[in-house]
């Protein structure tokens, strides 16, 4: 991986095509529980300094010329395929996928994972948001799925920063739920010998799912958002210190050859 001033990239998958970014708190104009660069509206930031932080984050990318379609997460694994007619209507998902070289695609996260889909010809990109919900009703073979549909082409993903196993401890009736719907699940919970409860490593299981799509070009920006605290908005290290609230990280990927 690689930190571009304050977006990180994936050093292994190169593309002239499309343009991206897994975005850390840094370079914005936000105070407070929000510094800096806090890119949701729903946080309780103010509503100017985060539109200045989305574009800061565009100019970034070099996506100042492309509309960038928010959608409102809900931890489901719903995902809506964007276009010139539902553009500016409210788009209740977790996920979004979009073939107009004019519109940019966002998702924000402050612990979930972030993850960029595209095909081989670049003629079409996908943004999921994925928390432990979107990993239990399985968001990616939703998304992959709506992919075959529209593409023969191979698909390409890449895993941002998101919570690590280490600082994923959950409930042994946490546990249960995943294996409950999936047995193979339980290789991604762990129990250290000095510890009472199981980590969950929803990284893991994310890759894993991925392949099980046969998606096998797979990167990971494999960073953790709560240990980083100089990088990253976490909810859970945040709710840990009583601080909340806090911001959140915008992650965004579109076209470069915008006409």
């Amino acid at each position: 991986m690689r930190y571009k001033n304050n977006y990180f990239v994936a050093e292994d998958i190169k593309t002239k095509r499309i343009t991206y970014g897994f975005f850390s708190k840094e370079g914005g104009c936000s105070k407070g529980n929000y510094d800096s660069l806090n890119c949701s509206y729903s946080s309780g930031d103010n509503r100017k300094l985060v539109t200045a932080n989305i574009n800061t984050a565009k100019k970034k990318l070099g996506l100042e010329d492309s509309k960038i379609k928010l959608i409102r997460q809900i931890h489901s694994n719903k995902v809506e395929i964007i276009d010139q007619k539902n553009f500016n209507e409210k788009i209740v998902a977790d996920g979004s996928i979009t073939k107009n070289k004019n519109i940019a695609l966002a998702i924000m996260t402050a612990d979930c994972a972030p993850i960029f889909i595209f095909d081989l010809d670049c003629s079409f990109v996908c943004c999921l948001h994925i928390g432990w919900k979107g990993c239990l009703n399985n968001i990616v073979k939703i998304a992959v799925n709506i992919f075959a549909k529209i593409t023969s082409q191979e698909l390409i993903a890449i895993i941002g920063p998101c919570l690590s196993k280490e600082n994923f401890e959950v409930e042994e009736k946490f546990k249960d739920v995943f294996i409950t719907q999936d047995l193979h699940y339980e290789n991604f919970f762990t129990i250290k010998s000095n510890q009472q409860k199981p980590h969950f490593d929803m990284r893991g299981l994310i890759n894993h799912q991925l392949r099980s799509c046969s998606v096998h070009k797979i990167s990971n920006v494999d960073i953790d958002t709560y240990s980083n605290e100089h990088l990253f908005f976490s909810h859970r290290r945040s709710s840990h210190l009583c601080s909340l609230p806090t911001g959140r990280l915008i992650n965004l990927i579109g076209f470069r050859d915008v006409p």
